[in-house]
C-alpha cells in the first residue's frame, strides 16, 4: 500500500480441552517446545512496526475485554516505527527480551533468527488450532516452510504478491492518460505531471526499501526490463543485503550461477533511469531520508502523483483520507507488465510478512491461542478494522467503509484470506489485480521458490555487507548519487566486505537445492 489490512468461546474450550481451570502459566514457560493447548495467562506481547492507531486505546480496551473472557489473557502491542523495525527488533531477539511474537519476514530477519534458534517450531502446531488451520490454505503453508518446517504463520490475503503502482487517476484524467497500460505510458505520465509545475511530485519514495526500485523481485519499480521480463526472482541472505540473480535457465543446466545485481544489465538501466528521475525532480529528493509514515501522511495530503503499491487490496484505503484534502481525488493501479495480467510472473508464494514465537522469551501456548482467536471473524474484524459503529462499518460484497483513520498493521498479526474485507473505497483497477492474485494459477512457480540460503557459513560477510549496502548502495537506489562514479565505490567496499565468499557460497547452496528437486 502506498506508503507504501467462528469459532464460539464453547468451541475453544472443546479444542483446548477445557479452560476453566484456573490459568498459572503466565509470562515463559514453553520456549522451543510444543504448545499444549492449556489454559494460559498473563500478556501477549506482540512486536509490530508502524504506529498505533489514532482510537488503539479504546480497541485494545475492547480486545482485552473479550480476550480475557474467551481465553483468560490479555494482548499488548509494542509499536515500533518501520524505519527503526528492522534493527529493533533484531536486537529484541538477541537481547533475550520477554515477548510472545513478532512480525518477521525474508526481506527482515527471519533467516537470521531461524539459523539462530531463536524461532519456535509451528509444523505441528496449525493443525491443533481448528480456526487458524481453517484460515491457512495448505498451499500457503507448504510454500512458506523451508525444508519442511514452518516457522511462522504466513500473514496473506492473496496467493501472491507482486509490487506496482497505485496513481492518482484524477491527475491522469486531466493529463489526458485515462488508461496507462505500460512503462513507457508511465514514465510519460510522470513527466507530465512534472511539466504541469502546480507542486505535484511525480512518484513519492520512502527511505525503507530502495533496493525495491532498481532489483528485480520478480519486478523493480523503475526497471523496465523486469515489466517486460518478470521471470526472475533476486535472492540475499538476509534481509535487505546484498542481492544476487541467479541463472533463468539453473532448472536446466543445474547451475545457479549467481551474479551481483550491479552485473544485471536491467539494474544498472534501472538505476541510471532513477538518477534521471531524481535530477529532474520526478522522485521526491528527499526519498533517502524520508521514513514510511511521512510519506503516507504526504501521499493523504495530495502531494504525490503515484506511489508505491502491492497486490493486497489496500492501497485505496488512503482514499477517504485524501479526499478530505482533495475532495476530487481518484485512485488507479498500474501493472504494466508486459501481456497485462496474463503475464504470469514468477512467484514464490511466500508471504511477505509473517508471525513468528519467540522461543527463547515467549509463550507458544498463549501465541497460538491467540492465532486462532484471531482467526474468528468478529475478532479480526474488531483488530483489523477498530469498533464497528466507531471506526467502520459493513458493506456491501464483504467490504468496509472507514468511519474515521483507524490503521491497523493487520498484516503483522491478523491476516487471513477468507476474512479480509476489501474497502468500499477500493478501485475498479485495484479491485482487479487483487482478484487476479487470489489464484495460483496466475504465475509461475519460481524454480528456487523454496529455496532459504544459510547465513551460518558467511555470517561475517553478510554483517559487513549490509553496512555497505546502507551507505553505498542505498543512495543509488534513489538517484541521490552519480552512478558511475558510486557503483565503482560500492564494488570496491564490496570487494573488501567479502562478496565473492558470499557469491561463492550462494552457488553452492543454490547448486545443492536444485539438484535436491531433480
Amino acid at each position: 500500500m502506498i506508503p507504501n489490512t467462528a469459532v464460539s468461546r464453547r468451541g475453544f474450550l472443546g479444542l483446548a480441552g477445557g479452560l476453566g481451570v484456573a490459568a498459572a502459566l503466565a509470562g515463559c514457560g514453553t520456549s522451543g517446545g510444543t504448545s499444549t493447548g492449556g489454559a494460559v495467562s498473563g500478556t501477549s506481547v506482540a512486536v509490530l512496526p508502524s504506529t498505533a492507531p489514532a482510537t488503539w486505546n479504546a480497541v485494545l480496551a475492547k480486545v482485552n475485554g473479550k480476550l480475557k473472557a474467551d481465553l483468560g489473557f490479555e494482548l499488548d502491542a509494542q509499536f515500533i516505527n518501520w524505519s527503526n523495525y528492522q534493527q529493533q527488533s533484531l536486537l529484541k531477539f538477541t537481547a533475550g527480551e520477554k515477548f510472545d511474537s513478532a512480525l518477521q519476514a525474508l526481506w527482515l530477519n527471519m533467516a537470521q533468527l531461524q539459523q539462530s534458534g531463536s524461532l519456535a517450531d509451528l509444523t505441528n502446531e496449525i493443525s491443533k488450532y481448528k480456526n487458524l488451520s481453517a484460515t491457512l490454505p495448505k498451499k500457503l503453508l507448504e510454500s512458506n516452510s523451508w525444508d519442511g518446517k514452518l516457522w511462522g504463520i504466513p500473514q496473506v490475503n492473496s496467493a501472491a504478491r507482486v509490487q506496482h503502482f497505485v496513481i492518482r487517476q484524477d491527475i491522469a484524467d486531466t493529463l489526458g492518460f485515462s488508461t496507462i497500460t505500460d512503462f513507457e505510458q508511465l514514465e510519460r505520465f510522470f513527466y507530465a505531471v512534472k511539466q504541469k509545475n502546480d507542486g505535484t511530485v511525480a512518484y513519492g519514495a520512502a527511505s525503507n526499501s530502495g533496493y525495491l526500485h532498481a532489483v528485480p523481485v520478480p519486478t523493480g519499480m523503475f526497471n523496465a526490463t523486469s515489466w517486460e521480463n518478470p521471470d526472475t526472482i533476486a535472492r540475499a541472505f538476509s534481509g535487505k543485503g546484498m542481492f544476487f540473480l541467479l541463472a533463468k535457465n539453473a532448472s536446466k543446466t543445474g547451475s545457479s550461477a549467481p551474479k551481483a545485481f550491479w552485473d544485471d544489465e536491467g539494474v544498472v538501466d534501472a538505476l541510471r533511469r532513477i538518477r534521471k528521475y531524481y535530477n529532474d525532480g520526478i522522485i521526491n529528493a528527499d526519498a533517502l531520508n524520508t521514513d514510511a509514515a511521512t510519506l503516507k501522511s504526504q501521499w493523504a495530503a495530495g502531494k504525490y502523483a503515484a506511489g508505491w503499491a502491492m497486490t493486497d487490496g489496500t492501497s485505496s484505503n488512503t482514499l477517504t483520507t485524501l479526499q478530505k484534502a482533495v475532495p476530487k481525488a481518484a485512485l488507479a493501479n498500474i501493472m504494466p507488465l508486459k501481456g497485462g495480467l496474463s503475464a504470469k510472473p514468477n512467484q514464490t508464494f511466500q508471504a511477505d510478512n509473517l508471525v513468528v514465537v519467540n522461543s527463547k522469551g515467549g509463550n507458544l501456548d498463549r501465541t497460538m491461542q491467540l492465532q486462532d482467536w484471531l482467526s474468528i471473524k468478529e475478532n479480526h474484524d474488531l483488530v483489523c478494522y477498530g469498533i464497528e459503529g466507531t471506526d467502520w462499518e459493513p458493506a456491501d460484497g464483504n467490504k468496509f467503509k472507514p468511519l474515521n483513520d483507524y490503521a491497523f498493521p493487520g498484516y503483522a498479526l491478523a491476516w487471513r484470506p477468507s476474512l479480509e474485507r476489501k474497502s468500499l473505497s477500493i478501485s475498479p483497477t485495484e479491485e482487479k489485480i487483487f482478484d487476479w492474485a487470489q489464484n495460483f494459477d496466475n504465475f509461475t512457480l519460481d524454480p528456487f521458490a523454496s529455496f532459504i540460503p544459510d547465513t551460518t557459513p558467511v555470517k561475517q560477510q553478510v554483517a559487513a555487507m549490509t553496512n555497505v549496502i546502507t551507505q553505498y548502495a542505498n543512495p543509488l537506489f534513489y538517484g541521490a548519487v552519480d552512478v558511475d562514479d558510486q557503483l565503482d565505490k560500492l564494488k570496491k567496499a564490496a570487494d573488501g566486505a567479502g562478496v565473492a565468499k558470499l557469491q561463492e557460497e550462494m552457488q553452492k547452496q543454490a547448486d545443492a537445492h536444485l539438484k535436491k528437486q531433480s
